[in-house]
Parts: C-alpha cells; structure tokens; sequence
C-alpha cells in the first residue's frame, strides 16, 4: 500500500496557501452541515503534492475518518484508464482506432440506427457506417444509457434489463451481446452521448489480448504505474479502508446506499465503472499524463498519443452543450467543454462555467469524485467523497474556482 502524502509547501510551486485554506473551509462546510459523510482534497503543481486535505467520515455510523489512504468506487472514473490501456494496444499495432468494432466483437456486424416512432412501432434503418473504435472512446457511437428516460432507444434498453447497464445474470461479454442487439440513437460519429460505449471498448480489450479485463488493467496500467490499490475488487486487507456510499436525500441530506459489489471479484467487470483506488492511484495516473505517457523511467504511452488522446474530437470541433438535448450534456459545465478518448477537453475557458486553463482535460464519477489536469498552469487536482446525487450541483465548479483563487504565477 502507497499512501499520498503533502510533498511541498504551497509557496515553493505558486500556490496561495490562505486561498487554500478557503477551499478547505467550504468544503467543511459541506461535511458540517451534512451534506457530504466526508472528503478529501489534493492539489499537485509541476507533479508535487502541494496540498492535502482529508476531512470527515468514510463510514459515518463506524466513525472513521477519511484519510489519504481510504480507497473510493472511481465509478465513471474508470474510463480513462480503460482507453489507455486500448491506446497502448493501439501503440503495439494490435488495434487501430479505425478498426471496425465488429472486426472483434461480430455482434455489432450490422447496426441499425433509430429513424422514429416508439415501443413496438419503433423504427430503424442500416447504420451508413460502422461502429469504430474511435466511435467509442469518443462517446460518438450512438450508444446509449437505460436512466436517461429521454428517447425510444433508451426504453428499449430497459426493456432488455439493462437499467443499471448490466444484463442480469451475465458477464460483460453476455452485456456486449445485448447492446449490440439494440439499435443505435443516430449515425456513428455524427454526435455525442455518454453512454455503455466503454464497456464496449472493455470486451474488445478482453478479446484483443486474450485476457480478462481485471487482468489486462492491472499487467498494462495497475502495475507499470504503481497504482497499489487500484482493480476491480477490495481484499479483506483493504476493505476497511473503503468508504461506505451515500445518496441524497429529498430533505439534502444523505443516507447509506449500496455501492459496487467489490468484496469478491464481480462477475461484470465493467470497464466503464468498475474500478476502485485510492487517491495515490490516481496522482500517479493523473502524473503520467502531465507528463505525456511516461512516470518514473516508465513509458506506458508515446508523447504524440497523450496528445491525441487530451485534444477535443467531437464532430466540427464542437463542445458537449452542442448535443444538449440529452441528460448530462445540457449541464451549465458543459460549456466551452470537449472530449477527447475517454477524457473531457476544455476548448473554450471563456465559456466555462468556472475558471480553467486551455486545454485542460479529466473526468468524474458519479459518486461526486473528480481529477483534472491543466496543462497550462502544470496543475493537477483531485477531488473524493462518494455520495451519488439526485441531480447536477455547483460543488465541481466551486472547487475549480477556488483552486483556481489560489494560484499565483
């Protein structure tokens, strides 16, 4: 177990520690008036750790506290580490982004994309293209989710028992199947929509390498990169060490919730979110993208592919609220915001929500739990509780606004 420690004090890298210290109180104040369990807070500039704060519960009715060792369901965060682990399949010439999805997964041979109607009047036509590999570290294949409640193509995702994105009773293979028996929202490439796209990508490393997808992360990214705590299970070791979940309430409070199933290995391994790591982990995967592919002597992927991967790839250079008729995407933080494989891009910091440099890129789960790198400062930030909200809030631009408050140069 590797534990993230404060390595400098903020005025050696240009940090405002009194403006630091600002944040901290707000999110205090979270915690205090019961709103979050608990939290933790890091800061890195030019790949220092230059402020560290754990404060509350981890698992309020145990009273333990949140530290910087505890471990947190990474949910959505997952899909980073997903799509670099297939760019360096990429990299190897074993996969290309331009592959065909169904040059691996057959199921998606022939895809049909939705034209009208609805419930068993429901019509589709042959896709014009196929589903590519770029199509679904982008977000652009027309996947979908159950929850979104907003189009045809999402009831029929419940109607196969996909609400919580996994076919019962199945592997993740056996749930690749069913997604590729549904029909598409539009044309792939043509748009954005968040969706199952990266459990896609997760069978198409299992069938590329020949490995389960637990192992294959942990021999390409887990263990070049030090990521200590970081899979898909907790051992008994570390299962103390990991945060109970929580959900809002209707008052705004919280109350336990039931999370991943993490105590065993899980029958899905969802590579869209399954993982869970501490906030160690993800310094270290966080610090070997700062620093383009490489931490430590280790090279896990070429400079160039970084900046593939960090550079915005929606159709016509568009941000996220250009598809705003969808949940998730018509949120305020959208704004001035890309994607590129498997991360968000800021395209536009004028139009954001909260202050933040050209270029920055990162993700979120949905258990409030967040990292973000910005190039243009040699900033890097990461943020931890695990409460899944009922809807979008202003804690993430908050943060954003507060560290940004603290830099000095």
């Amino acid at each position: 177990m590797a534990q993230l420690r404060q390595e400098v004090d903020p005025d050696e890298v240009g940090l405002d520690a009194k403006a630091l210290a600002r944040l901290d109180r707000h999110l205090a104040v979270q915690v205090d008036e019961g709103r979050l369990p608990g939290s933790l807070v890091a800061v890195a500039r030019g790949g220092r750790v230059a402020h560290l704060t754990a404060y509350g519960r981890r698992d309020l009715a145990a009273g333990r506290p949140v530290e910087p060792d505890t471990l947190w369901r990474m949910y959505s965060m997952t899909k980073p580490v997903t799509t670099v682990a297939a760019l360096t399949l990429v990299e190897e010439g074993r996969l290309s982004l331009d592959d065909p999805v169904d040059r691996h997964l057959p199921a998606f041979a022939e895809p049909r994309v939705y034209v009208g109607g609805s419930g068993s009047d429901l019509r589709t036509r042959p896709a014009s293209g196929p589903l590519l590999i770029r199509h679904l570290m982008t977000h652009t294949a027309g996947l979908t989710f159950a929850f979104y409640h907003t189009h045809p193509v999402d009831a029929r995702y419940r109607e196969a028992g996909l609400d919580s994105s996994v076919k019962p009773g199945t592997d993740l293979a056996g749930t690749v199947d069913a997604y590729a028996s549904l029909p598409l929202q539009f044309e792939p490439g043509t748009e954005w929509n968040y969706s199952v796209a990266t459990n896609v990508l997760g069978r198409v490393l299992e069938v590329v390498s020949g490995q389960p997808l637990d192992t294959f992360l942990a021999e390409r990214v887990f263990g070049p990169l030090g990521m200590t705590d970081a899979g898909f299970q907790v051992s008994a070791e570390q299962a103390p060490r990991l945060s109970e979940l929580y959900g809002e309430t209707n008052e705004g409070g919280i109350e336990r919730i039931a999370g991943l199933p993490l105590h065993g290995r899980p029958r899905f391994l969802s590579g869209s979110g399954g993982m869970v790591a501490s906030a160690h982990d993800i310094h270290r995967f966080s610090e070997m993208l700062r620093r383009r592919g490489e931490l430590d002597g280790v090279r896990l992927l070429a400079p160039e592919t970084v900046d593939l991967m960090t550079r915005n790839h929606l159709p016509d250079g568009a941000d996220l609220r250009a598809f705003g008729s969808r949940p998730a995407h018509d949120e305020p933080g959208n704004e001035g915001v890309g994607f590129g494989l498997g991360v968000s891009v800021v395209v536009d910091p004028s139009r954001t929500k909260a202050p933040t440099g050209l270029g920055t890129y990162g993700w979120s789960g949905v258990a409030t739990t967040t990292f973000w790198v910005d190039p243009s400062r040699d900033l890097s930030v990461q943020f931890y509780t695990q409460v899944r909200p009922k809807s979008s809030h202003t804690l993430y631009p908050d943060i954003k606004r507060l560290v940004h408050e603290a830099v000095l140069d």
